[in-house]
């Protein structure tokens, strides 16, 4: 498994495993499973509810807490210096866990005016070795650039991202200051797998469009976190990590680009979370 470097010392493994509606009451089943296979990154947060599922997969899996690298998020309703440590030690309270390996802040939520006072939260949280990483999820490039005031850039940015919406502004802001990309929806859900250059490109493999479509996220150096609680299509969506495509694939898959995205616009979106998500 090919992982992406995030500064002092953390390595996150580049294909994850991700918890999105996947039910409270099958996580920890799901997350076995994902761990069976050979998934070593779980992506969870709050605002999906099922955080205890993915700790409880984790400890029943019967591997050592290192070698399980996890993800969580802030909610949006939680956004505050103050608010957010409490929440942070929540979401630990719910995985069972002593630290996480990566938290983020789920949406800028611009109208409540609060995430930079909550990155300077994140910051304290990463310095007392509570997180070992931080970063933002949904961040455009001028909500990055707010941050940039602090000295401290985001590890990750983890943004919709598939054939079909590609956010390259988004992406380019994050990488000039050297954050990693992460995908989430990083199939379209499913909307993507039917494209000529998806399939073409699976065809001349003997692989799956999905593996196409994933092998062509971590070519392009992105991290992705596709969500099944099918173990067989766990294992498929696995092996897309021995897929090389050439590079007139990728460059076909690339040329699917559009501007429409599936999930809510985070210049504008503001939801509090506290119930169970529904935007990603």
């Amino acid at each position: 498994m090919s992982t992406v470097d995030l500064g002092a010392g953390v390595a996150m493994p580049a294909l994850g495993f991700g918890v999105f509606q996947v039910p409270a009451d099958d996580t920890q089943r799901a997350v076995e499973a994902a761990l069976a296979a050979g998934y070593r990154h779980i992506d969870t947060a709050a605002a999906y509810q099922n955080e205890a599922g993915v700790g409880a997969g984790i400890r029943a899996s019967g591997l050592p807490r290192d070698e399980v690298f996890v993800t969580t998020k802030l909610r949006n309703g939680e956004q505050g210096r103050d608010e957010a440590r409490a929440a942070f030690g929540r979401s630990l309270e719910a995985l069972g866990l002593d630290r996480v390996d990566l938290y983020l802040i789920h949406w800028p939520s611009p109208a409540r005016g609060l995430y930079v006072e909550t990155w300077d939260t994140l910051i304290a949280l990463r310095e007392e070795g509570l997180a070992r990483a931080i970063g933002v999820s949904n961040f455009l490039p001028e909500h990055l650039a707010a941050l940039d005031p602090s000295g401290v850039a985001p590890a990750v940015n983890q943004i919709e991202l598939h054939p079909t919406f590609q956010q390259p502004a988004t992406a380019a802001a994050s990488r000039e200051r050297g954050i990693a990309v992460e995908a989430y929806s990083p199939l379209g859900q499913g909307g993507d797998l039917g494209a000529g250059a998806v399939t073409a490109a699976a065809a001349a493999h003997g692989a799956t469009p999905a593996q196409a479509v994933l092998a062509w996220h971590l070519q392009r150096g992105r991290v992705v976190i596709p969500k099944t609680v099918n173990p067989e299509r766990m294992r498929e969506n696995l092996a897309a990590t021995g897929l090389a495509l050439d590079e007139a694939e990728l460059a076909a898959i690339d040329a699917l680009d559009t501007p429409h995205r599936i999930g809510a616009d985070p210049a504008t979106a503001e939801f509090p979370q506290m119930d169970l998500a529904r935007p990603r």
